[in-house]
């Protein structure tokens, strides 16, 4: 598989604060990784890293051959880099149809007429077409993931960030959101996904990586990963014999 994003030595420090440190990882076409931590790993700060959010102290973000360390956000965005956000922020008085539209005028460029039939693609796929004249503050915690994923989709990403999407769902809302997810991967999107409802993460993903303050501590297959001493200790809270 071909290499779509590479991650070379980044760092971002807030002063004496290394939130990240030094950490190197890739994401290879149509591939699903996931990342695990403790709160306060640097998780979020990563995926900011990556969007362009925030810029890095040290080390190289490339995506698709192209170096992205210093390209702004939006820029991003139009080459195909989209993402959610851990605590959905839709705006609350347009509608979801209204919302989802606005995502994909802007990531294209072109006028709102011209993104109606997609945009109501995006809302077929995710669930949310019976919603489509729905205030958005209106919805369910449901039903506002899945506008946040219909807003990232529409955005046409080849790179999809997904930040603690299942958190605060149910089981079996948290089956319904990833039966969605399946089909975007399936659609060959790949997926970076951050989440602490682990059993949904590990029965999704390709690989998993687990950091802690910043660093690289274990990465490969996810069960295997899992079953490391040193991942036990720092995520689960089991102590190494």
């Amino acid at each position: 598989m071909k290499t779509l994003l590479r991650v070379e030595g980044v760092a971002k420090n807030y002063g004496a604060l290394k939130a990240i440190d030094n950490l190197s990882f890739s994401v290879e076409n149509s591939e699903a990784l996931g990342i695990l931590g403790p709160n306060g790993a640097g998780k979020s700060t990563l995926f900011n890293l990556i969007a362009g959010d925030v810029a890095p102290s040290a080390g190289s973000i490339r995506f698709k051959d192209r170096d992205i360390t210093r390209l702004p956000s939006y820029e991003r965005c139009r080459l195909g880099i989209g993402r959610s956000y851990q605590i959905p922020q839709p705006f609350g008085r347009m509608t979801v149809f209204e919302n989802v539209l606005a995502a994909a005028s802007f990531a294209s460029g072109h006028g709102e007429a011209a993104c109606y039939d997609f945009s109501i693609r995006m809302l077929e796929r995710t669930g949310l077409l019976s919603k489509s004249n729905v205030a958005a503050e209106q919805l369910t915690l449901l039903e506002r993931k899945r506008l946040e994923l219909a807003r990232a989709l529409a955005t046409k990403p080849t790179l999809l960030l997904l930040d603690e999407i299942a958190g605060g769902l149910t089981d079996s809302e948290c089956q319904e959101l990833l039966t969605t997810i399946n089909l975007v991967k399936r659609d060959g999107v790949s997926i970076v996904w951050i989440e602490h409802v682990v059993h949904v993460l590990i029965a999704f993903v390709d690989r998993l990586l687990v950091i802690n303050f910043g660093k690289h501590l274990a990465e490969g297959e996810p069960q295997a990963v899992m079953a490391d001493t040193a991942v036990q200790e720092v995520y689960m809270g089991i102590e190494a014999e």
